[in-house]
């Protein structure tokens, strides 16, 4: 129990990732004695006020005039967009990326008024924001601020590093300055508009091209041994914590002869973006149905649309998080709670990156030597299967991951970040 009670509000983009992790962070700061508050995207209502957590609902755009099925969105967002993953990233910056900065800050507009009656009526201590881009009510509200970067940590870039959202080699800058270019030049008219957002929503500018604001305090998710710390130093209101992995007690009904038969045990997983993509999880299921190896594998929001087969098994959702521990290796879409979670339970990865900062985690994992990036759309079944045989085999590599698990958890992730945010409060 800590001296003071502190009111923390925290807020969080609705993806997966950075919510959990605001989950994860809020039921840590609940057992020290604060009252938390999370301005919580409305789709996430009664999942988290059980873990003690308030919830402020916030819509993040206009009602649909038709309810949408659940999953629906991810299926329309898809269909409409996965064409768009076939490309190299640079020419995904125009047709991707730019309406994607411009969706959000439509987001951000319309959700502006509800995040400034929440603050004012919850009046918390400290804010925390987990999100790509601005909320500027949450930063104009005048109390102490802290940034979390669930998102790979190329979103703090540097000159010396490749751009964010690239993919591109750390150790060769042939491509860098062209990608920089094409993004300054297709991005420019967005964050013109967003930045003049913050400045009449009485926030401060943002830096040039950069969609959220620094905090008082800042921390970011990734391992150590993957970080890019020798070419990117940042500031002591930086804090590098290395996992966040909430803890759960999801019970696991995986069947015998999946969970302890023959061959390795290996989990597969793209994301509710990935797993809406039917015919390339059909592709990706019926290549490894050749495998001598088992497979767990989340299946998405179309899990009733296909069938596994007889070496597999797997739903819609499973307990990620619960299951990590048991498999031998990752194949996994590159996002980074999954990577930074891989990492946590010292499992190498093949990563199939789709989108965003997917193809930054799939590089550095593949350069380092922590697993294989493999292209999404147009691998075939040998390469595969080939891949996933060597990285089983590969037992100094397996060892050497394990190593990193181990140093990873006993630092406690979650309770650190909670910490730096208690001790903020506590010193405001």
């Amino acid at each position: 129990m800590s001296d003071r009670k502190l009111t923390v509000l925290l807020a969080a983009e609705s993806a997966y990732g950075p919510t959990n992790n605001c989950i994860g962070i809020g039921a840590e700061l609940v057992r020290m004695g604060h009252r938390v508050v999370f301005a919580a995207e409305e789709s996430w209502a009664g999942k988290i006020e059980p873990l003690g957590i308030e919830e402020n609902l916030v819509s993040m755009a206009p009602p649909p005039e038709e309810e949408a099925a659940a999953g629906q969105v991810w299926i329309d967002f898809i269909r409409d967009t996965a064409p768009e993953f076939r490309k190299p990233t640079i020419e995904q910056i125009a047709t991707f990326i730019e309406p994607v900065w411009r969706q959000l800050l439509d987001a951000a507009v319309y959700a502006e008024p509800q995040f400034a009656a929440i603050v004012d009526a919850v009046q918390p201590d400290v804010i925390v924001q987990d999100n790509v881009s601005a909320f500027p009510a949450l930063r104009s509200a005048g109390r102490p601020f802290v940034r979390l970067v669930s998102c790979q940590p190329l979103e703090m870039n540097g000159p010396m590093l490749p751009p964010a959202m690239s993919g591109l080699p750390a150790g060769d800058s042939t491509q860098w300055q062209a990608w920089r270019d094409e993004y300054a030049r297709a991005c420019r008219g967005v964050w013109n508009d967003y930045n003049a957002f913050s400045l009449d929503s009485g926030a401060p500018a943002l830096t040039d091209l950069e969609f959220m604001y620094e905090g008082d305090e800042n921390i970011y998710i990734y391992p150590a041994v993957a970080d890019y710390i020798d070419q990117r130093p940042l500031d002591s209101t930086w804090h590098r914590v290395q996992s966040s992995v909430r803890a759960t007690e999801q019970p696991i009904e995986v069947p015998a002869h999946i969970l302890d038969g023959e061959g390795s045990l290996v989990y597969l997983s793209l994301g509710s973006l990935g797993g809406s993509d039917l015919d390339l999880m059909k592709r990706l299921t019926g290549f490894l149905a050749e495998s001598p190896h088992r497979f767990i594998v989340s299946k998405g929001p179309r899990a009733d649309e296909y069938e596994l087969p007889d070496n597999m098994w797997g739903a819609g959702m499973v307990p990620q998080t619960t299951l990590l521990e048991k498999v031998d290796l990752v194949i996994t879409h590159g996002g980074n709670n999954t990577t930074c979670e891989s990492f946590h339970f010292g499992k190498p990865m093949i990563v199939l990156p789709l989108f965003w900062d997917q193809y930054d985690n799939a590089q550095r994992v593949d350069e380092l030597g922590f697993g294989r990036r493999l292209d999404t759309y147009r691998v075939e079944g040998p390469e595969l299967r080939s891949t996933l045989n060597g990285l089983l085999a590969d037992t100094q590599l397996r060892a050497r991951m394990a190593e990193n698990g181990r140093a990873i958890q006993a630092e406690n992730g979650v309770r650190r970040e909670a910490e730096i945010i208690h001790q903020l409060g506590m010193r405001s």
